[in-house]
């Protein structure tokens, strides 16, 4: 598919993906095939053992099953379109089908942002409010926040899409990345886009860093009161907090990267897109169980549940 002339409104986008040979192309299919099974697989996991077992009914439990949730989405908006690309030498998409694609994923992306905020403040809250924990954090408290979450996202989104929509396009319609994204769809419009790429680095890159900051603030302050504790949950809250900060570090800065400065792409910004888009999803269950007694003791009863169930079949 050529791009079209410069002159014509464009009415789908061609996905340049990655130019290598053939054979590399498939080695990366396989790659990215497993990375997906693997993401699907650790995120559902989560999900199968926080909803059945009672042991893991809490507020710190209930956000990662939705962070697990919004994993498994954005990995599924994603993924699917890089494998395509890989099997074909150029992507064409069509210009609404595109949009929409924007959409899904800065909605869940923006989801997923504001989960990991509530997630810190849940840590906070149970580090220094200990006694009036279960007070504080209750069943309606926790939904509110999820909900508010998942509407910071999709207020976010909106918000991008306002700004996309109204400008006009005429090409050329090629995008140098794997899928649909603003910085490189801004890329093709006909007009002054400045002052639009000024409120999109505020609503995107902007948010980003300011909320990473305050993460990493509210962490060093959760850490500097754990070092004073001497307790028998010191070592588990230790490590639900190291975890919490290597998943928010992996989130950010890939993302501060693309998001958080004026839209001059860069070919990293295909590798960044990929690593938060993709791997990030597969790399949470890792961190959040791996550091986590607790759940790696109720995936094991999880298991033992099936087989034996299978067993009695």
């Amino acid at each position: 598919m050529e791009p079209q002339n410069v002159t014509k409104p464009v009415t789908e986008f061609v996905l340049l993906g990655f130019n290598h040979s053939l054979k590399i192309q498939q080695f990366l299919f396989a790659v990215f095939f497993i990375v997906y099974l693997m993401t699907c697989l650790g995120n559902i996991t989560i999900l199968t053992t926080v909803i059945t077992d009672y042991h893991l009914h809490t507020p710190m439990y209930f956000f990662l099953a939705n962070l697990a949730l919004t994993d498994i989405t954005e990995s599924t908006v994603n993924t699917p379109i890089l494998l395509s690309g890989l099997l074909s030498q150029h992507q064409t998409v069509p210009y609404k089908e595109c949009f929409f694609h924007i959409f899904l994923f800065h909605f869940i992306g923006g989801a997923h942002i504001f989960l990991l905020a509530v997630m810190a403040a849940d840590r906070y809250v149970a580090i220094h409010k200990p006694l009036q924990y279960s007070t504080i954090m209750n069943r309606g408290v926790c939904v509110g926040l999820v909900a508010g979450s998942w509407a910071g996202g999709f207020i976010h989104s909106a918000t991008q899409l306002a700004l996309l929509l109204p400008l006009h396009y005429c090409g050329p319609n090629t995008l140098d990345n794997f899928h649909c994204d603003v910085p490189q769809v801004l890329k093709v419009a006909c007009t002054d886009t400045h002052l639009t790429e000024l409120m999109m680095v505020s609503n995107g890159g902007l948010l980003l860093v300011v909320i990473f900051v305050l993460l990493l603030i509210s962490y060093t302050v959760i850490l500097v009161k754990i070092r004073k504790q001497v307790t028998k949950r010191k070592h588990k809250t230790l490590s639900t907090c190291i975890a919490q900060i290597m998943a928010i570090s992996i989130t950010f800065i890939p993302g501060i990267f693309v998001y958080a400065r004026p839209f001059k792409t860069f070919e990293q910004d295909k590798v960044a897109s990929i690593f938060f888009s993709v791997f990030v999803p597969m790399l949470n269950p890792m961190v959040y169980t791996l550091r986590n007694t607790e759940m790696k003791q109720a995936i094991r009863r999880l298991v033992s549940r099936f087989l034996f169930s299978g067993e009695r079949q």
